[in-house]
């Protein structure tokens, strides 16, 4: 179904979903919520593998929400607006497919915190992050006060928020917050192949071990190990494991079902 500001297409089970709304792709509510019912479709199509999330245009991959929406805000309305944007996100976080951003520009604000609720981040090396919403009296709402200091850690995720100061995709790389720079215009094409790369594995345990990291994480160590436990139990009774084992054994390829 077409939308208006968010699309996507299918090749080889890799789905390209791009945010395209002029200038600076800036996420207002309606972008908001066709993006939430494209990670719907996206999650139960069986023709789709991995989601590979980019920013139409060259200038931003998303520059944050839209501030014009800002003004009619009262403090009911925002956290009514906060909750629906991590809700958002938060569905795409849990995804059992893994999400890839490839950052094409600027992701500032809402942009990056859409892009930290993805699995793995590629990025143009002419590409800026930020969190600059500290700059109109506010502060990150759709999860970047909690996101941000799980990638990167408190005390730099601090800075970034309480400065608002963006930095360089070196920068990002170096603490972190991203997987890989690469040269500018490539971000796409290395995003796909790592989506490639990904769908040729057991799509089960892709989606399990995706599942045992992002709740372990805010675990206790003990409560961690004990749902990685549980989920290797689930893993080991499918299929795929089954011929992937056989598969290493007898010196070939597997081939994955999905089951």
């Amino acid at each position: 179904m077409e939308r208006e500001f968010v699309n996507y297409t299918i090749e080889d089970k890799v789905a390209t979903l791009v945010i395209d709304r002029p200038p600076v792709n800036a996420l207002d509510t309606k972008t908001m919520e066709e993006l939430s019912e494209v990670l719907d479709e996206l999650e139960k199509d069986p023709n789709v593998g991995a989601i590979v999330i980019t920013g139409g245009g060259k200038y931003a991959f998303i520059a944050g929400a839209d501030v014009k929406e800002m003004p009619k805000l009262t403090p009911e309305l925002a956290e009514e607006m906060s909750a629906k944007g991590q809700a958002i996100l938060t569905k795409m976080e849990k995804m059992g497919k893994p999400v890839i951003a490839a950052i094409n520009g600027l992701a500032l604000g809402g942009g990056l915190e859409l892009a930290m609720a993805t699995d793995i981040r590629i990025i143009s090396d002419r590409a800026r992050v930020g969190q600059p919403e500290i700059n109109l009296g506010l502060f990150p709402g759709w999860g970047g006060t909690q996101r941000l200091p799980r990638i990167i850690g408190l005390a730099k995720a601090k800075e970034m928020i309480f400065t608002g100061d963006m930095i360089s995709a070196q920068e990002a790389m170096r603490i972190g917050l991203v997987n890989k720079v690469v040269p500018d215009g490539e971000e796409l094409k290395v995003a796909k192949d790592i989506a490639k790369k990904i769908i040729s594995k057991a799509p089960i345990a892709v989606a399990k071990s995706k599942k045992a990291m992002r709740e372990g994480i805010q675990a206790s160590l003990e409560e961690g190990l004990n749902i990685e436990a549980e989920l290797f139990g689930e893993i080991c009774g499918t299929e795929d494991m089954k011929e992937g084992v056989a598969a290493f054994i007898e010196k070939r390829q597997p081939k994955f079902k999905g089951k």
